[in-house]
Formats: structure tokens, sequence, C-alpha cells
């Protein structure tokens, strides 16, 4: 057997229990046996195992062993280790394991093979160069599960092995994290090694993933004596005595990798294994590391020592020519110290540079001393660009030297960060250009290098963002364009941190001052949406009116033109407007398109021109632009907070059709997506406001509450407006539970709030008809004349299912001789508007109504229709509320095979 898989043979004793588990894993994965043979009726299932253990207890040997045995099992294997040195590279992990799967094909095949993700993963695995807007880390992460999902399905089984986890990049680390559990129901085993006491902070999750073989990774423990006895005599002979066996257990202190190298040492010195050489072992186990370690290599020379040291710096998978480089040897001269580092078991024998175990690789990096480090680093920054491995492969080496004001090096640092943000690694351009803030920039480039780090901080920090922005506001600027993307980036920033006055005030600002009149015209624009959004505004109809005339008198030539007819729209939307207006300037801002996914506008005009046309009765018009909006957020990789907007306001669009189950399931994704981005974010705030809607619509009312409980859905209400308005969902849910006096006192804070802006449609907010509800048992007169203001309002604004609902609502506040005549054009309106669900309401209501005035017949009839809407709809409140009114007929419906459903 040759040396090396002795070597390994003689690591693994006392890995007993560890090698079954992986055997038992690889059946189950593969549903063969090791010889090929199958397992009758074997399903194959994935999984993950975790192994854990301090440096040297035989992680990267146990790992070997795994590989092997997946390659008997017919398996394929995707296999990567994570590097003390590449830590900073973003997807180093990632890239690992995939691209060598896709890396031999040609482009053609690969795009065929991503199809709509080639676009986002494609340049975090290094595949092709990233192009367009950045996609978001969601993006990515869905894009990496899809890829090894894919790989997983079409190569199966697959054993994916990841070696130091510990060292993994976050991105990578953080990714695998949470898609293992996915691996469960695939042919995928993972299988990976740490040190449990180097995990990183953000890979905690990984820590406490259920695997095999539980909640915990199986733990490696040291050899025993005995083992360590084993050892020594296969190497030394059996002669050993067990007294000289016993002594090098102790040196080791049952260390797998220090007894190995100790019992090889003891083979090339010739040391006789008896008591007469134990003197000799604790010199020749420090040798194996440490300080010893560095004796060792110095005296291999100095040549040596600079190549070595070359290779730590450079890390993992180190191409011999680019060491030589770093290193300043030929060609030669760095062979032949290949050679002598391999000869000493400080490297292994394949073609790259490897270090024979990462402990070595550890000690050899740490012995170079500082000056020398930094220097190397700069050298190998140098090398990797003229290598043609691009600026990202230098950031990381830049980051470990010392400032000095060199323009190449802030140059570099910048095209990593613009490389790394495309690929959707912010925190990592982030790193680069906080260096290169430190290098520093000239002058003359410091407020660009300030802009480029507010938005590599954007998605991860909104506020640290804002206060980047603003210090290079206080910079020389010499391009306008420069300044007026900061000014925009700003404004951004500072209403995503909810503080939508300080956004409207820094573009108002900016077209105060603007020296060009489109300039000024896209700071009003900005200035106009930021408006709209503010809760506090000071003086919304002054607004309203300053847009009024501002946006009746453009054509929509440009997109910053139909940005303003579009908030002209929503505007009078708000206001109440007819709807034959809404849509008029609808359709005007629509006409020469309006952009979802564009970096420098935001998806903001956009999402509210669709909502204008689910407010006017326009529910597939609403539907088509959010399906456009929706494929736009997919295709640039935007999977967070924006598909998560996209996804809960399409819910809230079908809410009002009344396909409530649609609605919900929605609604769910959109929470789903929402928790990824963050608690308390304005996201989460739609997202529960339009779940408990769909839930109260529905008749959960236990759920809807349990739902804003566990999302603390109450004040203090967000600064922003928000659709549906969170305040008014929660006396809507107040009044649903029987608080008719909490929810009156909270419905009336909304009105207040609203009337005073202008906002008066009913469709938008029913506050006025949820109010007359809760205010009908104590106040009846004054309930009366709130309900019949919202029917004006209703009527003004013109929308059937407005209407509709205000007249249902009014109906049950008034009573009395009128409440027939309301409910029949209720009943009306409503079946001609998409509002099913409401519908459904006012048959019910009207049948129950003719009921109690003796006309069953009539009343069967209606009940029976609308149980059926009910049903249709998922209105569970509503269809039971229909069955009992149905049981008190005594006449039975005319549709009895919807009563008996």
């Amino acid at each position: 057997m040759p040396q090396r898989q002795t070597r390994n043979r003689r690591a693994l004793l006392e890995r007993e229990a560890e090698l079954l588990a992986v055997d038992d894993a690889l059946g189950e994965v593969s549903g063969r046996l090791p010889d090929g043979t199958d397992i009758p009726g074997a399903r194959r299932r994935g999984g993950l195992l975790a192994f854990a253990g301090s440096a040297g207890l035989g992680k990267t040997t146990l790992l070997a062993e795994v590989r092997r045995r997946a390659a008997d099992h017919g398996c394929t294997l995707l296999s990567a280790r994570g590097g003390d040195q590449e830590q900073q590279v973003a997807f180093h992990v990632a890239r690992q394991l995939l691209q060598p799967q896709l890396a031999g094909a040609a482009e053609a095949e690969i795009r065929a093979t991503l199809g709509s993700w080639y676009g986002i993963v494609g340049p975090a695995l290094g595949l092709c160069a990233a192009e367009g807007a950045a996609p978001d880390p969601q993006g990515i992460r869905d894009g990496l599960d899809w890829v090894l999902t894919h790989l997983a399905v079409q190569r199966a089984p697959a054993v994916l092995v990841l070696d130091d986890a510990h060292w993994a990049d976050p991105q990578s680390l953080n990714w695998l994290a949470a898609f293992a559990p996915r691996a469960d129901d695939l042919a995928l085993l993972i299988v990976v090694a740490y040190r449990p006491d180097e995990l990183p902070a953000g890979a905690e999750a990984f820590r406490g993933l259920p695997g095999r073989a539980g909640h915990r990774p199986l733990g490696l423990e040291p050899l025993t004596a005995d083992a360590v006895g084993r050892l020594v005599r296969d190497e030394v002979g059996e002669h050993a005595d067990d007294a000289f066996c016993r002594e090098c257990w102790a040196v080791t202190a049952g260390n797998p990798f220090e007894a190995v190298e100790l019992t090889a040492k003891l083979r090339d010195r010739g040391v006789t294994p008896d008591g007469s050489s134990t003197h000799l072992l604790r010199d020749l186990a420090a040798a194996t590391k440490g300080r010893g370690l560095v004796s060792r290599l110095e005296r291999l020379g100095p040549s040596t020592v600079r190549l070595a040291w070359s290779a730590a710096v450079l890390g993992t998978q180190v191409p011999p020519e680019l060491a030589a480089d770093v290193a300043g040897l030929g060609r030669e001269e760095a062979a032949d110290c290949a050679d002598r580092l391999r000869q000493a078991r400080i490297l292994t024998s394949s073609r790259t540079l490897e270090f024979a175990h990462p402990l070595i690789a550890t000690a050899v990096y740490h012995a170079i001393p500082d000056a020398m480090r930094v220097a190397l680093h700069g050298q190998a920054a140098q090398s990797v660009v003229d290598a043609g491995l691009g600026a990202s492969a230098a950031a990381r080496h830049l980051l470990e030297t010392h400032p000095e004001g060199d323009p190449w090096v802030v140059g570099r640092l910048r095209a990593a960060a613009r490389e790394t943000l495309r690929a959707g690694a912010p925190e990592t351009a982030r790193s680069y250009l906080g260096r290169a803030l430190r290098e520093p920039p000239q002058d003359e480039d410091r407020a660009a290098v300030l802009y480029e780090l507010g938005c590599a901080s954007q998605l991860l920090e909104p506020s640290v963002t804002v206060n980047h922005l603003r210090a290079a506001l206080e910079e020389p600027i010499s391009d306008p364009a420069l300044r007026d993307g900061i000014v925009f980036k700003l404004s951004q920033s500072l209403a995503h941190s909810d503080r939508l006055s300080e956004a409207a005030e820094v573009v108002a600002q900016a077209a105060r001052t603007a020296t060009s009149a489109r300039t000024r015209l896209r700071m009003q624009s900005e200035q106009f949406m930021w408006d709209a959004f503010r809760a506090d505004e000071a003086d919304s109809p002054g607004r309203s009116r300053r847009l009024t005339r501002l946006a009746d008198r453009l054509t929509g030539r440009d997109l910053t033109e139909r940005y303003i007819i579009g908030l002209r729209a929503w505007d009078a939307t708000l206001r109440g407007e007819h709807t034959s207006t809404v849509l008029r300037h609808a359709g005007r801002a629509l006409e020469g398109g309006l952009p979802w996914a564009d970096e420098d506008r935001g998806f903001e005009v956009p999402v509210l021109v669709a909502m204008t046309y689910a407010y006017a009765d326009r529910p597939e018009r609403a539907e088509e632009l959010f399906a456009a909006g929706i494929a736009d957020f997919e295709r640039h990789g935007w999977r967070g907070a924006h598909l998560s907007f996209g996804l809960l306001l399409l819910g809230y669009v079908r809410y009002r059709q009344g396909r409530l189950a649609d609605a919900e399931d929605l609604a769910r994704d959109g929470l789903r997506l929402a928790e990824r981005v963050g608690r308390g974010t304005p996201v989460q705030w739609y997202a529960v406001a339009v779940l408990t809607d769909v839930l109260l619509a529905r008749g959960r009312v236990a759920e809807a509450t349990a739902l804003a409980a566990e999302y603390a859905f109450r004040e203090p209400f967000p600064a922003a407006v928000t659709f549906p308005d969170a305040q008014a969902v929660h006396g809507e849910l107040l009044l649903a539970r029987g608080l008719h006096q909490q929810a009156a006192d909270e419905l009336a804070a909304v009105g207040r709030r609203l009337d005073a802006r202008g906002m008066r449609n009913p469709a938008w907010c029913p506050w006025q008809l949820h109010l007359a509800l809760a205010e009908s048992r104590d106040a009846p007169r004054q309930a009366r004349d709130t309900v019949l203001d919202a029917v004006a309002r209703a009527r003004q604004y013109g929308a059937r299912s407005a209407i509709g609902h205000a007249l249902l609502v009014a109906a049950e506040v008034c009573g009395g001789p009128e409440r027939l005549t309301l409910l029949t054009e209720a009943v009306d309106l409503l079946a001609a508007s998409p509002a099913e669900h409401l519908l459904a309401q006012a048959l019910v209501a009207r049948g129950a109504a003719l009921r109690e005035d003796g006309r069953t017949e009539q009343a069967a009839e209606l009940l029976g229709r609308g149980l059926e809407t009910a049903l249709r709809c998922a209105a569970d409140g509503t269809a039971a509320q229909a069955r009992t009114e149905i049981a008190r007929c005594e006449v039975r419906p005319a549709a009895p095979g919807a009563a008996a459903t």
C-alpha cells in the first residue's frame, strides 16, 4: 500500500463510530452498498452529517475517507475547503463547490443550464461578468439554492463535502446553513467538518442545525494511548516498548496530526523505540508545530522559506508560478524549493502548492515577520492582477497592507467593490471601500468613494449609508451627475430608515438650488413621492395642489415626467377624485413605461400606479402590472424586500377581488420574505396588515389576533403611509374582537390623521365604515352620520365596490325601513364589481332582511347565492352566517347543492 494511504488508514484509528455514520448516510443517499449492490426497497435520502473537533484531530483525513467512500458508492462529489486567508473572498467556498460542475461547459450550455439564474449567480460563481443592477443577497442565496438543487437532482446521488467550515467565507457559510435542511428531501448528503471554537458568530445557525446524528455534530476525540502505540509500532516496528509508546501519547496528547508527524520523525531519525530515547520525544514533537516547525522550515534555506511564506499568503490551491512571482524566485528555483518542502512534509504532492495540514499553513503564516507579511500581501496583489486574476483577487491582499495614499490601491479596491457588489456580496464590497477610504483617495475622488461606500451599505444599514452620503456631499464635487446621484441615494436611505421628512427635505433643498431645469424637475418628483408617504406632512392639501398644477401640464416625455404624472394619479386616488380622473392620469403615466427595477428610481411610483387600478375596480390591469414588476424583480435577483412588497400587494389586489385563499397564500409568502429582511422593517408592517385584513375577511378572528400579538402589531405605527393603513387595520381587528370602544378610539384617530391630509377615499381606507360599526352600539345617531358621510365620499370616487361596501355597512348601521333599500342597491353595485367577498356579505345581509320581513322564498334564494359566493371566495365566516340564516328559513333555498356544501 502506498505510504499516503497507509498514513490515512493509521490516522483513522478509533473512528469506527464516525465511519459507521458515514457508511449509513452514504447507503441511504445512494441506495446501494459500497460494492455497488442495490439495497432492496431503498429510498434515496440525504441530510447533514457534521464533524466537530479542535485542530489536528483528524477532520481532514476523515473527510478524505468520506470522499473515497462516496466515489465507491457512485456519488457525484462536490468538494470545498475553507481557507484562513480566503475568508474575505466572497463566495470562495460556493465557487469551489459549484464552479467545477459548470466551468468546463461552453457559455451557451452554462446559460441553458442556469436559465434565468445565469445573470444572478453566474458572477458569484465566477462564470460570467456582472452586468446591470446588483442582486440582493437573498436573490443570490435563492439562486445558489436552485443551482445546488438542480445538480443534486440531475446528478444524484451527490455528496457535498466542506472541510474547515470555520474558515469559509460568510456568504457561502450562511447560504449552506440555510440550505442544509433541504438536503433531507434530496439525494444529497452534506458532510462538513469544523473547529467549534472558531466558527464565526454569523454562522451560529450552522452549529445548531439538526443533522443525521441528531441536533449536534459528531465530536472527534483524541486518540487513546493504545491507538498512538499502534501508530508507533506500524512506523518503527513491533519491538517498540510500552513505556516508549505511552510517552509518545503523552507528548502529543493523543492529537492524530501530531502523533502521525512524530512517528514519521522517529522513522526518519532511526530513533530506538525504548526507554533510552524517551527524552528525545518532547523536542521531536515540538518540531511538528509552532516554533519547532518554523525552525525546521528555516533549515531548508532562505529561498525555500520565501516560497513557503508566499504560499501561506496566497492561501489554498496556489499555482506554483504565482507563488514564485510573489517570492521573487525563478521558475526552476521555485520548483526545487517546492520539492524540498514536499520532502519535509510541509507541502503535499499535489500540482498546486498545498500545505500538508491547515495547522502547518497557519504556523507558517504567523511566523512571517510583520513587515515582510505586509510586503508579501502587497506583492501578491500586484502579482494576481498581472496574472489576469482581476481586482477582486487582489483586494483581499490589499486589506492586509498599510495605507500609503496610493491611487493604484484605491482604484483596485473600488473595482473589486463594484465586482463584488454586482455579484451580490455588499458586506465584502463595503470592507473594500472602507479600506480604500483609509488609503486615502485623492481629494477629487473622495466623494465618489464615499458614495460607493454608501451604496454598498444601503441594503445592510441604511442609517450608516446616510452618514457616508452626508459626508460625500461635504466634499468638493465637480461632476453634477455624481452630486445628483448622492442626493437621490441619500433621500432613499433616509426614507428606508423611516425618516421621510428628512428624505423630502434633502431633495427639496436640492430642487431649490438646482441650476438645471431637468434636475430641478427630478428633485421635485422625488420630493412629491416622499411627501406622499409621510404621515406627518404639514401641508398635504397644498402639496396636492402643486402636484396637480405641475402634472397637468406635463406630457410624459421622459421618466421623470411620467413619475410625476403617476404620483398625480395616486394623489387623486387618496383624495377620492373620480375614478375617471384617476385612470386618465394612470394611463398617461404608463404610456412610455414605468420600470420597476430601476436602481436610480426605486419601485414606489410603479407600485402606486398599479394600486390605483386596484382601487378603481380594475384589478385585471393591476395584476398585469404586478406580474410584470415581480418578473422584473426576479430577473434582477431582487428577492428580499422588493419581492416581498410585490407579492404582498398582489395578494392585496386579490383580497379586494374576493379571492381570499389566493390572497392569503400570497400574503404568507410575502411575510416569509419579510421575515428574512428583518423584523420591524416597513415591509413587515405591510405584510402583517395585509394578512390581518385577509384573515378578518375569512372570519378567522382568533388567527388574526394571534398574528398581531406575534408581530407586535400595535402602536407606535410607522411614520410612513401604508396600504392598507396599519392603524385602521388594527382598529378593524379590535372591532372584530368585540372591543367597540377601543376600536372607536383607534379609528377616530385614523380619521383625524387622514382627513387633515385630505385623504378621503373610503376605497383606500374604509376607516369610517368600521368606525360607524363601532359607534352604532352606544352612539347610533353619530354612527349614522359617520356612515352616510362615507357613502357620499364613495359616490364621489365612483368605484362600484367602494359604494357597495359603504351601502352595506350603512344598511347595518341605519336599520329600519332604509335597510332593504340600501341593501338592494349594495347588491346591484357589488354584483357589477370585482369584490365578490363583499357581494357575498351583501347577499346574506339582504337575505336575512327579507327573511325578517317574512319573504322567505326570496330570502332563501338570496341566501343560497350568498352561500355559494362565500364558498367560492373562501369567506368562511360569511358562509357560516349564510348557513345559520338558511336554517331559519321556513322554505329551503333554491340551491340545495350549495347549501349542503
